[in-house]
């Protein structure tokens, strides 16, 4: 993405985040904040009940994350004063990204006519909570609405029966998918353009981007013509033992995901010392596994709940079974297969200290990426105004007219 420059105007993680995979990419991302308020997530210092910014610091992972590589121009789009400045930006980028509602889009005259009357080679990016348009078009919402619950995932992920509905397994769970799926569109749509010369309008959705992910219960529930059917996660997979998850003696989980029960069974009997259960002439055939699921899933329960997470490990290392211990976050961020590559990157905080953040998933030529942190706010203003030919009297106007900070 390098050349290429993003114009983001955009608040929260839903389509800040796409900014930030843009940047991981190459991309000049200039981010538009309001010229006082900054960008509303600026203000949190607590989402889910966890502390979001480093006291004492200028390290807040809750921006550092959504909002790495950017820089960030303190920009009142409602003052007369700015629209010069906005025009120019408009002009010299290729893309124009937002999550505003179409009611502040067309106030503050960066719809999707008032930017290509400006550059009508721009790709216009819009990230909203329902659709682009119909009755719903000017509805907001977050992930935790559009995505989480009303995309199907909440009801899934809930057992029958619960007294509480199960909520996202963390902040911007869904901002953070549907950031990268907007990334991908964009890059889609630079590829468009750079081959026939159509700059596509981009639209994504928390509720597309929370369909497709449930997509197969989707999908099966149109083929049944009804809800599916919930199964209570305590009985484990009710055709295949190998198939679950299974509490080991110092109360951590082992997640198996071994889809052809037959081919795995020997191998994962003689890992956990029971190779009689290989030949137990109720086990030894996948039909017969299959069929005697329960039971079978009785004793590897018992088995697996004999030996330590760590002696697991040890004993399935190498095993062709798919299988995997179920970490908690602070795990991830130190798992050895992400460190490898330079997923979970370094990167140095505006006070000099250098911070871990996750990277995006995606590399080019098996290269980690180099990740800068996020701005301050408005840290770039007056570098960007200069990039843009503004004069150092046309600047102190432009602040004294509080179109600027």
């Amino acid at each position: 993405m390098e050349g290429i420059r993003v114009l983001e105007v955009a608040q929260f993680t839903f389509v800040p985040s796409a900014g930030a995979v843009l940047a991981d990419w190459g991309a000049d991302v200039i981010k538009v904040e309001h010229a006082e308020k900054g960008d509303a997530q600026r203000g949190l210092v607590k989402a889910l009940g966890h502390d979001v910014v480093s006291k004492g610091s200028s390290f807040a992972p809750i921006m550092d994350g959504p909002n790495r590589g950017k820089r960030s121009i303190g920009l009142s789009l409602e003052k007369p004063e700015a629209t010069r400045v906005l025009h120019e930006l408009i002009r010299t980028s290729d893309v124009f990204l937002t999550n505003f509602l179409p009611r502040a889009r067309a106030k503050l005259g960066i719809d999707i006519d008032d930017v290509r009357a400006v550059n009508p080679g721009i790709i216009y990016a819009a990230g909203t909570a329902f659709a682009h348009s119909g009755p719903e078009a000017d509805k907001g919402g977050y992930d935790g609405t559009a995505f989480w619950a009303r995309g199907g995932s909440a009801d899934t992920a809930t057992p029958p029966g619960a007294e509480h509905l199960v909520q996202q397994p963390g902040g911007a769970y869904g901002d953070n998918i549907g950031g990268m799926t907007i990334a991908g569109g964009i890059a889609a749509a630079l590829f468009a353009r750079e081959r026939t010369g159509h700059a596509a309008t981009v639209d994504i959705s928390l509720l597309g981007v929370g369909a497709w992910a449930s997509q197969l219960n989707v999908n099966l529930a149109l083929m049944a013509g009804a809800p599916l059917p919930k199964f209570d996660p305590r009985d484990g997979n009710v055709s295949n033992p190998l198939t679950g998850t299974y509490r080991t003696a110092d109360g951590r989980w082992l997640s198996l995901v071994m889809l052809q029960p037959g081919r795995y069974w020997p191998e994962f009997c003689e890992r956990v010392g029971r190779p009689e259960l290989a030949a137990d002439e109720r086990f030894d055939s996948a039909g017969k596994l299959m069929a005697n699921a329960r039971e079978a899933a009785g004793i590897v329960a018992e088995i697996v709940a004999g030996r330590t997470k760590d002696e697991w490990v040890a004993a399935f290392d190498g095993m062709e079974g798919q299988w995997a211990v179920v970490q908690n976050t602070f795990e991830v961020g130190h798992d050895p297969a992400l460190r490898h590559i330079g997923q979970i990157a370094e990167v140095v905080d505006a006070d000099g200290v250098v911070r871990r953040l996750v990277a995006n998933p995606v590399q080019f030529d098996r290269e980690p990426p180099r990740l800068t942190r996020g701005p301050l706010f408005a840290e770039h203003t007056d570098e960007i105004l200069g990039e843009l030919g503004i004069t150092g009297d046309e600047l102190l106007n432009l602040k004294i007219a509080g179109a600027v900070t």
